[in-house]
């Protein structure tokens, strides 16, 4: 059985599509999965055992041009038995429904009718996880989903982090790596601040670790602003990598990690696909519907009146929903997930 994903846009969503992937390989489990998405999506996709083959789709996020979804319809035409999709739109119907695929499965979404001939009605209250939509997507309608769920598992390829760790002059052994992901591409409501991060930053390395700070482009001033709030001594053990690394050195890299502190984002989801200790920074959206899946994980909010707004800026502009979680309760999350470290004052006695 040769079965087609049409892939999510955001990294967080691919992380967690791999729930969608494992219930398909525990019903069929000679199916070949071939997932259609986003080329920047590769390096996660090949991180999924379950994946037979990414495929690049070469249209950007929102972009229609139905004659190039026909073009790629055709390329796949009685290639598959099934095409399953994970976006609720219009335009994410056309390239399966173009190829002729048998059985194609999805979600009531934007006037989806005909596009889709194994059209689901999403029931809300019974399935509030996203995972749980993608893997109710797996099994004929009704069928009740079995607990306890399948987990994101990403595979690392030890030559691929070793030659990724050779590549910046990376050393990791004696001193734990404390990861941190300061970005967050959703907007500045899912920020928690630089100078609380950089307090964090700052114990951790009075403890003996270092620190490794990923993201984007966008993000690589915010790491900035981190190391430049230490003092030299300190400075000197934070690795600024956002916007130096590709997705796949940054998954790679992060499987070194000791622990990881991450806003609400889609290297949140990573760190969480690689089973690290987490504390997850929940500011204006809320852990309910996408939830880091590890076996250690520590979620801090505020939980103020207003919040979650699910606002990408704060519509007071006071951004409390961050700013009042101060660094103290994340370090406190990190110590009850990796052990609280002895003192030297403590080790003395």
């Amino acid at each position: 059985m040769n079965i087609l994903i049409i892939g999510p846009s955001w990294v967080g969503d691919m992380v967690m599509a791999q729930t969608l992937f494992i219930c398909l390989k525990q019903q069929h489990p000679n199916c070949n999965i071939d997932v259609l998405a986003p080329d920047w999506s590769r390096p996660i996709l090949e991180r999924m055992p379950e994946v037979h083959q990414a495929l690049s789709f070469p249209l950007g996020h929102g972009v229609l041009d139905i004659s190039a979804r026909r073009k790629i319809g055709k390329q796949l035409k009685g290639l598959y038995d099934q095409a399953i999709l994970l976006p609720n739109s219009l335009k994410s119907a056309l390239t399966p429904f173009f190829a002729g695929i048998p059985v194609r499965t999805g979600w009531k979404g934007e006037m989806r009718y005909g596009l889709l001939n194994d059209l689901r009605v999403l029931d809300k209250q019974r399935y509030p996880l996203m995972i749980e939509r993608f893997m109710a997507l797996a099994y004929p309608l009704k069928t009740e989903l079995s607990k306890p769920y399948p987990r994101p598992h990403l595979v690392i390829d030890d030559a691929e982090r070793d030659k990724a760790l050779a590549s910046f002059d990376l050393q990791v052994g004696d001193r734990p790596v404390l990861v941190l992901c300061p970005g967050a591409e959703f907007g500045d409501a899912k920020r928690w601040p630089a100078t609380h991060y950089a307090q964090v930053a700052e114990e951790k390395i009075r403890q003996g670790w270092q620190v490794w700070i990923f993201g984007s482009k966008n993000d690589h001033p915010s790491g900035e602003d981190i190391r430049e709030r230490l003092i030299l001594g300190l400075r000197e053990e934070v690795y600024n990598l956002a916007g130096e690394t590709s997705l796949a050195q940054a998954i790679d890299l992060m499987s070194c990690a000791s622990a990881v502190v991450s806003n609400d984002s889609g290297l949140m989801h990573v760190a969480a696909a690689l089973n690290l200790p987490l504390v997850a920074v929940y500011g204006s959206t809320s852990p309910e519907f996408t939830p880091p899946l590890a076996d250690k994980v520590a979620v801090v909010r505020t939980g103020i009146d207003c919040s979650p707004c699910f606002d990408r800026t704060c519509r007071f502009g006071h951004y409390d929903c961050l700013r009042l979680l101060e660094p103290q309760i994340v370090i406190d999350a990190l110590n009850d997930l990796i052990g609280t470290p002895i003192s030297l004052q403590e080790s003395e006695n």
